[in-house]
């Protein structure tokens, strides 16, 4: 029984030795260290997210017809009228996940002044003799915003629709890249593994999957599933799975027939014990890049398939939603911002996550040269 414990632990802090020297590598890497930063502080600002953004409402969806196609940096009086309903206010982690419903409703004016206990004021856009309302200064006060990116056809803040489409982003590379992870990783080392009857079906099964374009495979699941935030992170998970099975099968079938694989099966470990948690703790590093280079699919996938209406639904945003609202900008010299700014969103968070693929892809190869 020693023996197992002491097998079976030596084992592991060969794979556990390797990945520091592998960590350990990457942090004197500066370029590998500023894309980590770059996505740590995009995973911040998306956590954060309505504690942070100009608009805090559900899906930052605060209609201002008035103000709509604003420019980026406008300033903007509002009187702030407060409503009549009784709203329930949020704790802090409320707050930040699901936003708050707004306390009062926003009339933008150009221009106020103060007499006794009244507020008077221009109302924005509008043209006289309707253009002019008085408030009690009890019930009614003045505030003003910037946007900082200006404001869609809808009044909506651009930014903070940014911000929150970021979280549907990251939120669909983590959850399908975890559902194809835990599809491929067991379909792949069970294959390369055992081998024989088990292997054929199973390759079988991955070359059917394969020959199928990826996209109408998501688009079939979609449609199946109904289209809305959670189907899109299962339609996606079903069918990343697939690169992701082949590369570990090849690496298994290449470790089962290594020495300490035999050394297990004499000590009369069952075939699950070697396979995780001695195969597969030295693959790790393969796993991590093809999962980061899924990553950057799986925001591809998610953006097409919103920018085609099958993917996240309003009101709820999302990057690729916002290009198909506003692609018909990008002849507009004064306006075609509002469908390049997600663009480059996705442009940025995507080649994060494939340099980072490659980063690590170098750092390993040079790691598993030095152990042979």
């Amino acid at each position: 029984m020693f023996r197992n414990l002491f097998f079976q632990g030596k084992t592991a802090y060969k794979a556990q030795s390797l990945q520091a020297i592998a960590w350990k590598k990457f942090r004197k890497n500066k370029q590998g260290m500023f894309l980590l930063c770059f996505l740590g502080f995009v995973t911040l600002i998306a956590t954060l997210g309505y504690l942070i953004t100009l608009d805090s409402t559900p899906y930052a969806n605060e209609q201002i017809l008035e103000i709509r196609m604003q420019k980026p940096f406008s300033r903007i009086t509002f009187l702030e009228v407060e409503k009549q309903q009784n709203i329930q206010k949020r704790n802090f982690f409320g707050k930040m996940i699901h936003g708050q419903p707004s306390f009062c409703t926003a009339i933008p004016v150009s221009t106020y002044w103060l007499s006794a206990d009244s507020i008077h004021v221009e109302l924005f856009n509008e043209l006289p003799p309707y253009n002019r309302a008085s408030y009690s200064s009890a019930e009614a006060k003045i505030v003003q915003k910037t946007y900082y990116l200006g404001t869609d056809r809808y009044g909506r803040d651009v930014l903070s629709q940014l911000i929150i489409g970021a979280r549907v982003s990251l939120s669909v590379g983590f959850v399908s890249v975890f559902i194809a992870l835990i599809i491929g990783v067991f379909l792949g080392a069970v294959g390369g593994y055992f081998r024989g009857k088990i292997d054929d079906v199973i390759m079988w099964f991955i070359n059917v999957v394969w020959s199928i374009p990826t996209l109408l495979l998501v688009i079939a699941i979609s449609f199946a599933l109904g289209a809305g935030f959670w189907q899109i992170f299962v339609a996606i998970g079903l069918t990343m799975w697939v690169d992701i099975a082949r590369v570990v099968r090849g690496q298994v079938i290449s470790l089962r027939e290594r020495e300490f694989v035999e050394a297990s099966k004499a000590l009369g470990f069952r075939s699950l014990t070697i396979i995780f948690k001695h195969i597969l703790p030295n693959i790790t590093g393969t796993i991590i890049v093809v999962a980061a280079a899924n990553f950057a699919s799986a925001i591809l996938t998610e953006a097409s398939l919103s920018f085609l209406g099958i993917g996240v639904q309003p009101p709820m945003p999302s990057w690729g939603t916002m290009i198909k609202e506003n692609y018909g900008n990008i002849i507009l010299p004064d306006y075609a911002y509002l469908a390049i700014v997600p663009g480059i969103a996705i442009m940025l968070l995507v080649l994060c996550f494939m340099l980072l693929g490659n980063i690590l892809r170098d750092i390993l190869d040079v790691k598993e040269g030095n152990e042979k």
